[in-house]
């Protein structure tokens, strides 16, 4: 049957839990993309390419196809699985920090890319100038290269966290989609339209375009006030 009036206290429920996601996903993300960013940016070594490649799959494999393979990775017939259950008491599958990974996981490549872009495009002789006056690497990183990437770091935490917003496939495969627990708006809209709510349906495309837009635009506020 076709929804007519929204209920309220179904919609936030998924709107909040994929916010939450989207953001801590977004920051560990964010960590792991600056630490790897910077050393790939700064480093030559053999086999560069292929780890790079290994890096950017998730932005083109299916999410279906990412999902399974954390599923394999993670699930509880796997030793990491088995080894994270014995730890917290509890399978990491179908929680809402599965729905975490697999937003890290899909959102990393993006937010790698835009990070080691940043790092590439400063001038290395601002750095050799730090490090003449005996500047350290972690005080040449911390001190110069970071605030002159500052810019690009910003817009790939972003695009990473509008990013894992819309996270779906993989998502589904290991978080599933349990009402109040790992329930995220692209799950929910889903269900809403599988079931005839199109009500609910369209509540949440709204709410997930609205957020989106903003993120997007906050990306792209810094190359307008510089024009």
């Amino acid at each position: 049957m076709i929804g007519t009036e929204i209920d309220w206290s179904a919609f936030w429920s998924p709107v909040r839990l994929s916010l939450q996601v989207a953001l801590l996903s977004s920051i560990i993300a964010g960590v792991l993309g600056i630490a790897v960013a910077w050393q790939m940016s700064r480093r030559s070594f053999r086999g560069k390419i292929v780890l790079e490649t290994v890096f950017m799959l998730p932005l083109v494999l299916p999410p279906t196809v990412v999902g399974f393979l954390l599923l394999v990775l993670l699930g509880r017939k796997s030793l990491l699985g088995q080894w994270i259950e014995d730890i917290f008491s509890a399978p990491v599958i179908f929680s809402w920090w599965a729905a975490v990974i697999a937003s890290v996981v899909v959102a990393f490549p993006l937010i790698y890319q835009t990070m080691k872009s940043g790092f590439s495009g400063i001038d290395k002789d601002l750095e050799d100038a730090g490090r003449s006056i005996g500047a350290n690497e972690w005080q040449v990183f911390r001190y110069i290269s970071l605030p002159l990437a500052g810019r690009a770091l910003m817009t790939a935490f972003i695009l990473g966290f509008a990013r894992a917003l819309g996270e779906f496939g993989a998502t589904l495969m290991i978080a599933g989609n349990i009402p109040g627990k790992t329930q995220t708006v692209p799950t929910a809209i889903y269900v809403a339209v599988d079931s005839g709510n199109q009500t609910m349906a369209w509540a949440w495309t709204v709410s997930i375009i609205i957020i989106s837009f903003v993120m997007l635009l906050l990306t792209r506020q810094p190359n307008q006030e510089k024009a």
